[in-house]
């Protein structure tokens, strides 16, 4: 390499392949995060490998390891990357069909922060103790569109998400973000409004999306486009929407979803799973203080 190809290099603070070290690039790969050019890189089910990791070797010139396959984030490859996301879109559909065959169990789901309002006994709602109803609120609708345009949201970002970032990191983002959407809808709704339905999970898992393609280079447009769509729905007065629920969900999935694909690798469990515990830590503090409010 040259001393002028070197100082370019430094210049714009682009990387060598490891592989060329005289080529640029931008793109890492998703297994072992080495820089890696267009002529060394091989599709993956997300983003890209570098052919050392594709042939299972660690690059060193030594036998292939033993080891599993990591995800960009750390996780485990599974044989089917959508397992969660079908079993997911399942439990939505199971609640669904149970509340159309039985209507009086929609309002044993559905989140209310209290009812009736205070000053009668006894209090019913997430105020009144029913907290499992921030989180059973996720998985219930009401009407076939609603349940249609979630269930396609969820099976269009969830399936990649649970590819990249694996099961269990995947699983905790999504009901990080659910719960977040319930709890924001708490706090600033009115007590005696029924929320209900996956948007804030899935406003969580496009917040998570973005920062996965940001990661990878990809072109960010087509998610900010639909993002953008998607919150002139929310904030239009006309559909009705909890917009708490969603926002809520969104900057819930932009937090964690960060933590999950950018923490470095030494500390990388720490940072991912700290992350989480620290938003339900806020969760938790936030559905106290409410509750002290209406009680």
């Amino acid at each position: 390499m040259d001393q002028a190809a070197s100082s370019s290099r430094d210049a714009q603070g682009l990387p060598g392949c490891y592989r060329h070290p005289d080529r640029e690039t931008g793109i890492r790969c998703t297994r072992c995060e080495r820089p890696i050019c267009p002529e060394c890189m091989v599709s993956a089910s997300v983003g890209f490998q570098c052919p050392d990791c594709v042939r299972g070797g660690s690059g060193t010139g030594h036998a292939p390891t033993a080891s599993q396959p990591r995800t960009i984030a750390g996780g485990t490859i599974a044989a089917d990357p959508r397992l969660l996301t079908k079993i997911l879109v399942g439990i939505n559909l199971a609640v669904f069909i149970a509340v159309h065959v039985r209507t009086s169990l929609l309002n044993d789901l559905v989140l209310i922060g209290a009812w009736p309002p205070a000053p009668f006994e006894p209090t019913q709602g997430v105020a009144g103790g029913e907290y499992y109803r921030l989180v059973t609120s996720m998985f219930t609708h009401n009407e076939v569109w609603h349940i249609g345009f979630n269930m396609l949201s969820l099976w269009w970002l969830g399936g990649p998400l649970e590819a990249a970032l694996g099961r269990a990191r995947y699983l905790t983002l999504y009901f990080v973000s659910g719960l977040a959407g319930s709890v924001l809808a708490y706090l600033l709704a009115s007590p005696t409004t029924a929320t209900l339905g996956a948007s804030g999970a899935i406003f969580g898992l496009f917040g998570a999306t973005a920062v996965l393609m940001r990661r990878l280079n990809y072109d960010l447009r087509p998610i900010i486009a639909l993002l953008v769509i998607n919150l002139i729905f929310t904030f239009n007065p006309g559909f009705n929407i909890s917009w708490q629920a969603h926002i809520g969900g969104l900057v819930a999935g932009l937090v964690t979803g960060y933590a999950m694909v950018h923490a470095p690798r030494e500390r990388r469990a720490l940072i991912q799973y700290g992350t989480c515990a620290l938003v339900l830590a806020v969760i938790v503090i936030v559905t106290l203080v409410r509750t002290a409010q209406l009680t």
